[in-house]
């Protein structure tokens, strides 16, 4: 099995680090976010990983050369020219993805002990389209789910804005969901997806929900921290060593 690594986001939120550094790079206990997130892979069998880069790309290569991939096989999908999103930056790399296989996406700023042959053996064993990592963790953006676990839509709680092909039923029975970044695509996903250029994946699921079946797996219990944000970093290193 192969994954994908999203690493090219400009990390705005994670001033003032990346004004001078990606995002990938932050240490965590003396280890980048990009390398334990690759480490996680490898508990797993996974050892072939493409990496998407943008801001500060150069200091990612010369990380990956220098630490010989951290003992995987990494590839680089390079986004310098332009910024493409999680969405449009997988279907960059359809090529490299598009084999028999299903395959994992994961956000270079999330750590999580999530057991991915957990998520691996609910996609084999339920076969939707696309299976993404949930919990019920407090949070402005949430999924909607019906009692099946189908993904419905999405609200901002903030904003009060929802989405999707199913909210018209204002009598069913919604359940909201925190996406963990996690996912477990079926490679014939490249065949469905209706944008090109710059998208996001909370775009192309919403976009395939009403004809596909996407499924949320909740793993409730697990560590998950969104390391997007300086004050998340002594959150990360307290649970992840």
């Amino acid at each position: 099995m192969k994954a994908m690594i999203f690493a090219a986001g400009l990390g705005t939120r994670f001033k003032p680090w990346t004004d001078e550094h990606p995002k990938a790079l932050a240490l965590i206990n003396g280890k980048s976010l990009l390398q334990r997130n690759i480490e996680y892979l490898q508990q797993y069998g996974i050892r072939e990983v493409i990496v998407n880069v943008h801001h500060f790309a150069g200091q990612i290569y010369d990380a990956i050369k220098e630490n010989n991939g951290w003992g995987s096989t990494l590839y680089i999908s390079d986004e310098q020219d332009r910024l493409l999103d999680t969405g449009g930056g997988l279907l960059k790399v359809k090529r490299w993805l598009n084999n028999k296989e299903p395959f994992i996406t994961l956000n270079a700023d999330i750590l999580t002990d999530l057991d991915l042959d957990k998520l691996i053996a609910f996609h084999r064993q339920h076969r939707p389209l696309i299976s993404m990592a949930v919990t019920n963790r407090q949070t402005s953006r949430y999924f909607l789910f019906d009692e099946n676990g189908r993904l419905q839509g999405w609200r901002n709680k903030k904003t009060g804005e929802e989405r999707g092909p199913f909210l018209k039923n204002k009598t069913k029975r919604l359940i909201e969901k925190a996406y963990s970044c996690v996912v477990v695509f079926e490679p014939s996903v490249f065949s469905y997806i209706p944008f090109t250029g710059k998208f996001s994946l909370v775009d192309l699921y919403l976009a395939l929900a009403e004809d596909h079946t996407i499924l949320g797996y909740d793993h409730i219990g697990d560590k998950l921290v969104d390391v997007g944000k300086p004050e998340n970093v002594p959150v990360a290193e307290s649970l992840f060593l």
